[in-house]
Formats: structure tokens, sequence, C-alpha cells
């Protein structure tokens, strides 16, 4: 997969995700920061955070952490598996 491949991947998985019910294509900002962070690290600990800070920023919510290491896994899965392939 190149980087729009695993770009798209990475939206589809945060869209499906829907971590306040708000329903698809409502989070497009906090995807497009989760996304890059999922460019700027492997440790699935920071990326959980980082996720954990950029949905409460926005929806003034602290989401759980181990629902945000779960999805943080994932998300570097597919950052792996797109990376491995080039």
């Amino acid at each position: 997969m190149d980087t729009q491949e695993v770009n798209f991947q990475l939206v589809r998985i945060l869209n499906e995700w829907d971590p306040f019910g708000c329903g698809i294509g409502e989070y497009d900002p906090e995807i497009a920061d989760v996304v890059y962070v999922v460019h700027k690290t492997d440790d699935a600990h920071h990326l959980a955070v980082n996720i954990q800070s950029i949905y409460e920023h926005s929806f003034e919510e602290l989401l759980p952490y181990k629902g945000c290491l779960e999805i943080a896994k994932s998300l570097l899965m597919v950052k792996s598996q797109g990376s491995c392939e080039m």
C-alpha cells in the first residue's frame, strides 16, 4: 500500500469507530489530526494518549484510555502493513 491507501484505511477505521455516536463524516478535523500523529509515532501508548487529547479538545469529554489504545493498535497495524509492502 502506498501512503494514500494507508491514509484511506486509517480514515475508514476512524470513521467506523465513531466514539461519540455522531455518525460518519462528523470527525474530519479529529481524524486529520490522528492520521498525522499515526505517521509520527510507532508507540501505541503515545498514540492513544494523543487520540484522547485530540477528541477531548473537540468534544470536551475524555474518552476511555482502553478504547483509545485499541484503536491506536489497529491504526498502527495498518501503518505497519503499508510500510512492509512499500
